[in-house]
């Protein structure tokens, strides 16, 4: 064989060893990439389905399929009740979170240079704070010696402390609504950064007041993000028993604080996992949902 031929046949192989190499790297990477979410989110959501099929008898875990678990919450008297109560209670916060954090991100979106960055920092900070610690600071707020009713006192509005404010549903409503405030800002922000400001600029031009051109163009560019923001902070209340657990009291009760319950001291795991898939599909309707809402506007 000429010198050429060889040295172009050890080129080929060469370059054909070197896509294999390419070729199994990348290969690694896909199943490392698949492996992760499979083995810590996948497979730990697969085993407590199973589990949730499992029952309790004598203390004991029976490993044996059944359906008594679901039976037991759907003919319970006080889990459906609870269930669709914490649900009406997660779309309240949804709902106050949306109506307060819009005007918020809003304002933010409307700022000019460093400005708009800074207090959006401001609205993130409170992200990377303990839970603990900002559920203790809401008490104080309004706890029956807290720093509200202190004010009322002081100037003569009651006479008395005000106690509905706190170990309620509606303490828990309004703990949650601060606490995810900045979880419905963030996205709506995000959507309001995208729309061109010169469409809202044209829209001026054209003769368009500010309300119309809010209604026509900013409202409709923005509403994809609103729903994301609810819906991301819906998911989150729900599952929530940390706010109910110290804000609620006995008549604060909700879904979450059942499982709590089932896992910490009732020790039965089966029930409290077939609790967790009941509000897992909850969530997961939710996202779908969500999915197919914005996915149709934005074809439209």
């Amino acid at each position: 064989m000429p010198r050429g031929d060889r040295m172009s046949a050890a080129t080929e192989t060469e370059r054909a060893a070197g896509e294999e190499g390419l070729a199994a790297y990348r290969f690694i990477l896909t199943v490392l990439a698949y492996a992760v979410p499979f083995v810590f989110i996948l497979l730990p959501l697969i085993l407590f389905l199973i589990q949730s099929f499992y029952y309790v008898e004598d203390g004991n875990i029976v490993h044996q399929l059944t359906l008594r678990n679901y039976e037991r919450f759907f003919a319970g008297r006080g889990f459906v009740p609870v269930f669709f109560n914490t649900i009406l209670l997660c779309l309240g916060v949804a709902a106050i979170t949306v109506l307060f954090g819009y005007p918020i991100a809003y304002l933010l979106a409307s700022l000019r240079g460093r400005r708009k960055y800074v207090m959006m920092v401001v609205f993130v900070v409170p992200l990377m704070m303990s839970y603990i610690i900002k559920i203790y600071a809401i008490r104080a707020i309004l706890g029956g010696n807290g720093f509200l009713n202190r004010i009322l006192l002081y100037l003569g509005v009651v006479d008395e402390p005000l106690t509905f404010l706190i170990f309620n549903l509606k303490a828990v409503l309004v703990t949650l609504s601060i606490i995810l405030l900045p979880f419905a800002v963030l996205p709506i922000f995000i959507a309001l950064e995208r729309i061109p400001r010169s469409v809202v600029d044209a829209s001026a031009d054209l003769g368009a007041s500010a309300f119309q051109s809010f209604r026509d163009i900013v409202w409709p560019l923005s509403v994809q993000g609103t729903i994301v923001g609810a819906t991301f902070v819906f998911v989150l209340a729900l599952g929530d028993f940390i706010t109910p657990q110290m804000v609620g009291g006995m008549s604060g009760f909700t879904f979450g604080r059942i499982i709590y319950s089932q896992f910490g001291f009732a020790f039965n795991w089966p029930f409290g996992a077939a609790l967790s898939v009941i509000l897992l599909v909850v969530v997961l309707v939710a996202i779908v949902g969500t999915g197919l809402i914005t996915r149709a506007r934005h074809q439209l």
